[in-house]
C-alpha cells in the first residue's frame, strides 16, 4: 500500500469501534457518488475525480480501510493548498516502445497508475512487457485497488511505490529513517479469481501506525524503534520528538529481508524515473514503477494458468495446523469481501464520514445514510 503519515494531518485522536462487524454498513454506489462530488467541489477536473473516487472505494471494498476513503480528506487539503495539481496530463520525459518515463507534474496519484496501465497494456499485449515509471506523482492510494483488472485480462502487473519526501522506516541495524514503507504489488490471473499480492517493506504503515496511535492502541507485536533504537510496541514512538522508527520486514530477527525490498522498490521507481531522494522534497507524494507482462508472448496463458492453477490448488491443500485457519492465497479474502460488501454494503472505518462531514457541509453534499 502507498503510504505516508500526511493522510492524517488535521484528524484529531478517534476512539470509536473499529472492527467490520461494529461498523454501519454503506452503498458502495452512494460512497462513491459522495466521494467524486467532493472532489470536483474541489475542482478537481471531473474524468480524474471520477478515477481518485473509484481506486478509493476499491481499497474499502478490498479491506485495505487505512487506504481507502480514509486518504479523502488529506486529498481535498492537498487539492486546497495547490500541492495537488486539479487538471492537465504528465509530461514525458523519455519513450521507447514498450517503455516510457512520465513527469506526473503533482497530478492525483490513482489517475496517473490508470493511465500508465492503459499505456502499458495494448504495448504489452503486442510486444509481451511494458513499464511506465512516474516521477512527481502525488499519492496513489491502495496498491492493491490496480491489480484485478489487468490479471483478470489476463495480464501480469507490478506496482511499486516511495515518497522521496517522506522517511520513516529504518535500514536493517539502523535508528534513523531513511524509506517509506515502500510497498510493492503484483496480480496475476489463475483459473479463478487472480492471486493479488499487496506487501510493505516495513512491518506496518505509517497509515496503520496513525490509526493506533489516535485510537490509544499498541502493535500486536515491536513493530517499532523508539528513538533509542529499542524494540517497541507503542506507535506512538514514530510521532516523538526525535521521531522513532518502523521497523523493516522481519523486525528484529530478519529486518534484512524489508531492508533489502525497500532497496530493490528505491531502484524501480527513484532509480529508474531518475527522481527521488537525491533530490529536493515537494511534499506529499509517490514515485512509482508499473509493468504489465503478458504471459501469451511467452509460453502462452493456458500454460501459465496451468502452472499457477496447480500452485495454488497445492496451497489450499496444504493442512493448517490443529484449530488453524485454512490456507489462503493473497487476495482471496480481498476479493471474497469485495463481493460481500458490494452486495451487502461497506462496512466504512467509523472515523472516515465524521472528518468529511465539515467539507460535505460546506460544499452542501448530502453524505450516504447507512444501510
Amino acid at each position: 500500500m502507498n503510504d505516508s503519515p500526511a493522510y492524517a494531518r488535521g484528524a484529531g485522536p478517534v476512539h470509536l469501534p473499529s472492527t467490520p462487524n461494529d461498523r454501519l454498513r454503506f452503498d458502495a454506489g452512494e460512497l462513491l457518488v459522495f466521494a467524486r462530488t467532493l472532489l470536483e467541489a474541489a475542482a478537481l477536473a471531473p474524468d480524474i475525480a471520477a478515477t481518485v473516487a473509484q481506486t478509493l472505494l476499491e481499497g474499502d471494498l478490498l479491506g485495505h480501510d487505512t487506504h481507502g476513503l480514509q486518504l479523502l480528506g488529506g486529498y481535498l487539503r492537498e487539492l486546497d493548498a495547490g500541492s495537488m495539481k486539479r487538471a492537465g496530463t504528465p509530461r514525458v520525459i523519455a519513450e521507447r516502445s514498450v517503455v516510457a518515463t512520465w513527469d506526473g507534474e503533482r497530478l492525483p496519484g490513482p489517475w496517473l497508475v490508470h493511465e500508465a496501465i492503459q499505456w502499458a497494456t495494448p504495448r504489452a499485449k503486442l510486444h509481451g512487457q511494458a513499464s511506465v515509471v512516474i516521477r512527481r506523482s502525488h499519492h496513489i492510494a491502495c496498491l492493491a485497488a490496480y491489480l484485478e483488472h489487468p490479471a483478470r485480462d489476463g495480464l501480469v502487473v507490478l506496482v511499486s511505490s516511495s515518497d522521496p519526501a517522506v522517511a520513516s522506516v529504518a535500514p536493517f541495524g539502523g535508528t534513523t529513517a531513511v524509506f517509506t514503507p515502500n510497498p510493492i504489488a503484483a496480480g496475476f490471473p489463475t483459473g479463478g479469481d487472480p492471486v493479488m499480492i499487496d506487501i510493505s517493506a516495513s512491518v506496518t504503515t505509517n497509515g496503520m501506525t496513525a490509526r493506533l496511535r489516535d485510537g490509544g492502541e499498541r502493535g500486536r507485536h515491536a513493530w517499532w524503534l523508539d528513538d533509542k533504537g529499542c524494540p517497541t510496541n507503542d506507535p506512538s514512538v514514530l510521532f516523538g520528538t526525535p521521531p522513532g522508527t518502523i521497523l523493516p520486514l522481519g523486525g528484529v530477527d530478519s529486518g534484512h529481508k524489508g531492508y533489502g525490498l525497500a532497496l530493490l522498490v528505491e531502484a524501480l521507481t527513484g532509480g529508474l524515473a531518475g527522481h527521488g531522494r537525491a533530490d529536493p522534497a515537494e511534499g506529499w507524494g509517490a514515485t512509482v514503477h508499473v509493468q504489465l507482462f503478458d504471459p501469451d508472448a511467452f509460453a502462452g496463458l493456458d500454460a501459465f494458468r496451468r502452472q499457477t492453477e496447480h500452485i495454488a490448488r497445492a496451497c489450499r491443500q496444504s493442512p493448517a495446523p490443529a484449530g488453524g485457519q485454512p490456507v489462503r492465497l493473497p487476495g482471496e479474502r480481498g476479493l471474497a469481501r469485495k463481493r460481500e460488501q458490494l452486495e451487502h454494503g461497506v462496512a466504512l472505518h467509523p472515523a472516515i464520514l465524521p472528518a468529511l462531514a465539515a467539507r460535505a457541509a460546506q460544499a452542501r453534499i448530502v453524505a450516504p445514510a447507512p444501510r
